[in-house]
């Protein structure tokens, strides 16, 4: 296969949808996974290699073409896995890395703690933003994990000072993860180092063992009350 023709055409496709939601964009990502279900592991890193290095499209859907081919996913090292980060500049960019490659390359033993350990000690927000949501598929169900709170509290620990913006909301979502597979450890977690985390991972932290729920409900309005709310949310990984 022409690795550098598959990828102009991805994003050929890309540009030409009507819309270009989350929505429309898997559903393109995923024929042409079954596009490339036959090639070797390899090739498929190196297609979705491309479309990262390029940026036309948006990073989820080379993370994803790897992830969706187990034995692609497990071909890579950490060299490779930090050449695939490499450039990682947003929440969404670092989440979609961290939940789909390096979490679960991390978990499935293809990358070692210390790996981990580094990027939580980098002088780079997004690496160490990183290193916390590479716990999250530790724990969560959904995305394969079977719960590690020895791993994930290691990491919490590392950045537990922390109150830039982006790290403290990643550790919240860490903390909360493991809260479904081990809650005495999160209690035990937050009790003694209540001090030392930030107000907004002890709230959301906290509410979670409570309730279930990262936020309490919002308050329901007074049909025809002034000056109403809007309705409309944005959805975000974390």
């Amino acid at each position: 296969m022409n690795v550098a023709a598959l990828v102009e055409e991805i994003e050929a496709r890309v540009e030409d949808l009507p819309v270009r939601n989350a929505q429309a964009l898997r559903g393109l990502r995923r024929e042409y996974s079954k596009r490339v279900e036959a090639l070797p592991p390899r090739d498929v890193v190196r297609i979705a290699t491309a479309l990262i290095a390029r940026g036309r499209v948006h990073r989820f859907m080379g993370d994803e073409l790897i992830a969706s081919r187990p034995d692609a996913l497990a071909t890579l090292d950490l060299a490779q896995l930090e050449r695939l980060g490499s450039g990682i500049s947003s929440w969404d960019q670092v989440d979609s890395f961290a939940c789909t490659l390096s979490g679960p390359a991390w978990r499935e033993g293809h990358i070692e703690d210390h790996a981990i350990e580094q990027w939580a000690n980098s002088k780079d927000r997004w690496w160490r933003r990183a290193a916390l949501v590479s716990t999250v598929p530790l724990n969560v169900r959904a995305r394969g994990g079977r719960g590690d709170a020895g791993r994930t509290l290691r990491i919490c620990t590392l950045l537990i000072g922390e109150r830039d913006e982006m790290i403290v909301k990643a550790l919240s979502w860490a903390l909360r993860a493991l809260v479904a597979r081990d809650p005495d450890a999160v209690r035990r977690f937050i009790g003694r180092n209540q001090a030392r985390l930030a107000a907004l991972v002890r709230r959301e932290v906290l509410h979670k063992l409570a309730t279930g729920r990262k936020n309490p409900k919002p308050a329901r309005q007074n049909a025809g009350s002034a000056g109403a709310p809007s309705t409309s949310h944005v959805a975000a990984l974390s």
